[in-house]
């Protein structure tokens, strides 16, 4: 049966462009036609979570403008509950995306009504948040929200899985509270204040993190697959292979909502690993955010064609 999953969290508009390569300081490069995707990282996990077949309730802002309506018909259009979503006097949150011909992207949010979240929207929708078995939380809103939404489903007993995006130092108050943290190397190296160059630097960082008292700890680590940190045990989960890497925008977020599925369902992190990385894998064949996040059929399609160690993982 779905399980409900609330997401606190960003709602964007993406602004696409495609070039032969990104350019560095200074430079002017051609890009190809732009294109609009719904996206922001909180929305983007809600729909990824909703096409997978759970009960999804979004809460967060969209401006008043001409993105607003467009952004609130698509998360209903993938079945997210957007009762909570509202709308402010200020733009919607706009994400400028450059993707290049290997598929790796550089992104400027600029993040418009996302940053007039406050704990007191939070509060005002305390009872969805306490009715959850899972609540995915992002840092594109304000910190002092992000504080509020896990305390108040911490103490109900709800699952908190922080994915901490974008990079930043945060209070060990704020770690405490998270179930499951889900950084990338480079988020994970900015928590843990320490180098990420090899093997024995993951396990390094990760162990870090979990001296915050985060009991598990997944470091999505992209082509190289996923590292669990948990129980003083660490495991390596191998990616599913794709042959054309479209665009890498969201797969993070694919992930992440695939994860929070297989949670709510009643998996255990262990089995819940080869979801996201299957959605994940699955994101990347395809351009934009939203547009790229997998159904459930096509999740469990790849999946059936997984290894052992893509299912089961390697001790470290």
């Amino acid at each position: 049966m779905a399980r409900r999953i609330v997401v606190v969290g960003s709602i964007n508009m993406d602004l696409v462009t495609r070039t032969n390569k990104i350019p560095i300081p200074g430079e002017t490069v051609i890009g190809g036609d732009l294109q609009t995707f719904p996206g922001g990282k909180g929305a983007n996990q809600a729909v990824a979570a909703g096409r997978l077949g759970s009960d999804v309730a979004m809460v967060g802002h969209v401006g008043n403008d001409v993105f607003a309506q467009q952004l609130r018909e698509n998360l209903h259009a993938d079945g997210v509950n957007h009762t909570c979503v509202t709308e402010v006097e200020a733009a919607s949150g706009v994400a400028l995306i450059v993707v290049d011909a290997a598929g790796q992207n550089s992104i400027v949010v600029a993040p418009g009504a996302n940053g007039w979240l406050t704990p007191a929207d939070v509060q005002a929708a305390s009872d969805m948040i306490k009715s959850a078995d899972v609540m995915l939380l992002q840092l594109e809103i304000p910190l002092e929200t992000v504080e509020c939404a896990a305390q108040l489903a911490h103490q109900a007993g709800v699952c908190v899985i922080l994915n901490p995006a974008p990079a930043q130092l945060l209070p060990a108050s704020l770690l405490q509270l998270a179930d499951v943290l889900v950084p990338n190397e480079s988020e994970a190296a900015v928590l843990a204040g320490l180098p990420i160059d090899d093997r024995r630097g993951l396990k390094r960082a990760a162990a870090k993190l979990q001296s915050f008292g985060v009991a598990i700890v997944i470091l999505t680590l992209g082509s190289r697959g996923t590292l669990l940190a948990q129980d003083g045990k660490f495991t390596h989960y191998p990616p599913f292979d794709v042959v054309d890497v479209i665009d890498t925008t969201a797969a993070g977020d694919a992930f992440v909502g695939s994860l929070a599925t297989a949670l709510a369902e009643g998996s255990s992190v262990e089995n819940a690993i080869p979801w996201g990385n299957a959605a994940g894998a699955l994101a990347i064949t395809r351009s934009g955010a939203q547009p790229s996040l997998p159904t459930r059929q096509e999740v469990e399609a790849l999946l059936s064609q997984a290894t052992p160690d893509q299912m089961e993982g390697t001790n470290l």
